[in-house]
């Protein structure tokens, strides 16, 4: 009885905080309203600060955050605030890319700006007027980065959208005066090297050469080409089957923690031969080391840009992590170099969420297939937190659709870090994947099989697989 009494008083005590953290944030959404920039980042800091507030109201919380940082020309903050709201998955995130793009613009980095700008146009495409809008405002980025002939095809494609927008006249009238581009061809949509030659009628003294020409062909006696012998048609190999898969990798490695958290010795490694691997593997790799937070958010957002850009169904991501991670409310997190991890609500403030920011996203993605791959158990990185987090290790997610997770150790285990150059995890799926012709699940077995005799049995490597079709890191 006395149990029931102290259960239903903790109840009420969660409902009484969700109602005051909740306050906090429709506090900061009026403060915006008001144009209190200033006090809406301080109201949205305090509500993302609290660890039993209902995260639902994250995304807007971060984009709230994210517009008056913008408005008040903190550009960086904006812009990493920006990166949650889409990592979120934020349904105005074209309108965000937007913003991310003037942002990165106004810090002069270009190559940002336009990756944003792509990703802009992208998802605001629909709409003709808006299109051009920011097909001109890259066409100044371009210009900017000193590469004129895109800047010039941007202008081009936008005024083929909206031949009325004043910026993009204003702005072909000055390359046809520096002969650059040519308004006429532009008008009737045609270049010089598009233009079809005109057909005109041949004079009759050539009409009667070909006449004659047509008579002798006549007169020619055909030859007969023989009947070619009918052969099996040939099996097309994986190679031929998977040649046009386009692949992408997003592969971490964080050891350098500092001594309170644990510094590890061979993630880095790890990750440096997995990304040397996987390119021999034909995927497009960003290899990342070391890495923040801040670094870890804006790799995952171009990993993310890749792959939305990618043909649909026809497009393999994969994303490897190794280094410290733990298990807290229900959440997996990677633990980057900058972690500063007092309290356990610090955990989600500073570590990096896996389900909500890497597989939510790659689930969403054009990919026909997903990949995650976390070397992240080796230990508890926070002891002192070992109450909040509970069970050491990671815990089993969620299988998304399309999805091939593979962890270390078997949920809730810790997984050795090696004595070698690698972890042993990571040292025997790099054999595994080299060998031609396997399945993605044969290749994991065979990492199962070899971790579990070399470890003595103590370490049980883990797969979840929602997968439907067939995936080989080598054809032959």
């Amino acid at each position: 009885m006395k149990r029931r009494f102290f259960f239903i008083l903790f109840s009420i005590g969660l409902v009484q905080s969700s109602v005051a953290q909740y306050r906090i944030y429709e506090e900061g959404v009026n403060k915006y309203k008001d144009k209190n920039y200033a006090a809406c980042i301080q109201s949205m800091t305090d509500f993302l600060s609290k660890p039993l507030r209902d995260k639902k109201f994250d995304i807007d919380a971060y984009y709230y955050r994210a517009l008056s940082y913008n408005k008040t020309g903190k550009l960086k903050e904006a812009i990493a605030d920006f990166e949650e709201t889409i990592l979120l998955n934020h349904p105005n995130k074209g309108n965000i890319y937007w913003f991310m793009a003037k942002s990165h613009d106004q810090l002069s980095q270009y190559p940002e700006a336009l990756s944003s700008y792509t990703s802009a146009i992208r998802e605001l495409g629909g709409d003709k007027e808006t299109k051009a809008k920011l097909l001109y405002e890259r066409s100044v980025i371009h210009t900017k980065s000193a590469n004129q002939t895109l800047a010039i095809e941007d202008l081009k494609a936008g005024f083929a959208l909206n031949p009325n927008n004043t910026e993009i006249k204003q702005e072909i009238d000055k390359l046809e005066k520096q002969g650059l581009i040519s308004r006429s061809a532009l008008a009737d949509g045609t270049t010089k090297a598009s233009q079809k030659k005109e057909v005109v009628n041949p004079p009759a003294e050539k009409k009667a050469e070909v006449k004659k020409a047509e008579v002798k062909k006549e007169e020619t006696p055909v030859v007969v080409a023989p009947v070619p012998v009918q052969t099996q048609p040939k099996e097309p190999t994986l190679t031929d089957q998977y040649k046009d898969e386009k692949r992408y990798a997003l592969v971490i490695g964080n050891s350098n923690y500092p001594k309170n958290i644990g510094v590890l010795k061979n993630p880095v490694n790890d990750a440096t031969d997995m990304a040397e691997e996987l390119r021999k593997s034909n995927f497009n790799v960003e290899l990342l080391t070391n890495a923040t937070y801040g670094q870890m958010r804006a790799a995952m957002l171009r990993f993310k840009e890749k792959v939305d850009a990618s043909d649909r169904d026809n497009t393999v991501a994969l994303f490897y992590f190794a280094g410290h991670g733990l298990r807290n409310e229900e959440e997996n997190f990677l633990v980057p170099i900058d972690a500063s991890i007092e309290f356990e609500d610090d955990i989600a403030r500073y570590c990096f969420p896996v389900q909500r920011m890497v597989l939510s996203n790659m689930e969403r993605s054009n990919s026909r297939m997903n990949i995650v791959i976390l070397d992240a158990c080796r230990n508890n990185p926070f002891p002192s937190l070992t109450r909040s987090i509970g069970e050491q290790g990671l815990g089993e997610m969620k299988r998304a659709r399309g999805s091939f997770i593979a962890y270390a150790t078997a949920p809730g285990s810790v997984a050795a870090d090696g004595s070698g150059r690698n972890g042993l995890y990571t040292q025997e799926l790099l054999k595994a994947m080299k060998k031609p012709g396997l399945t993605i699940e044969s290749v994991f077995k065979e990492v199962r099989a070899s971790v579990l005799r070399l470890s003595g049995n103590k370490q049980n490597t883990w797969d979840s697989s929602n997968i439907t079709g067939e995936f080989y890191f080598k054809f032959n």
